[in-house]
């Protein structure tokens, strides 16, 4: 996690257990019990550097990042 979610969450890193099948949607189903503040959040999901949708399956060594918006100029 970056940035704010960090923050909303007092760590960088979660550790969740998902199921074999898990999708991007089960992982932050299970991340928001771990850490309820992430709900107020607005964040999209990088599954190995990629941003994908709640449908993607989760490869079992997958790399996933919690991006908040960014703004730059």
């Amino acid at each position: 996690m970056f940035a704010g979610l960090a923050d909303a969450c007092g760590d960088s890193s979660l550790e969740v257990s998902c199921s074999q099948e898990a999708t991007v949607g089960d992982l932050i189903a299970a991340a928001m019990e771990q850490c309820p503040a992430l709900k107020q959040q607005v964040f999209r999901v990088a599954v190995d550097s990629h941003y994908v949708d709640d449908s993607c399956v989760l490869p079992v060594t997958a790399e996933v990042a919690f991006i908040p918006p960014v703004s730059g100029g």
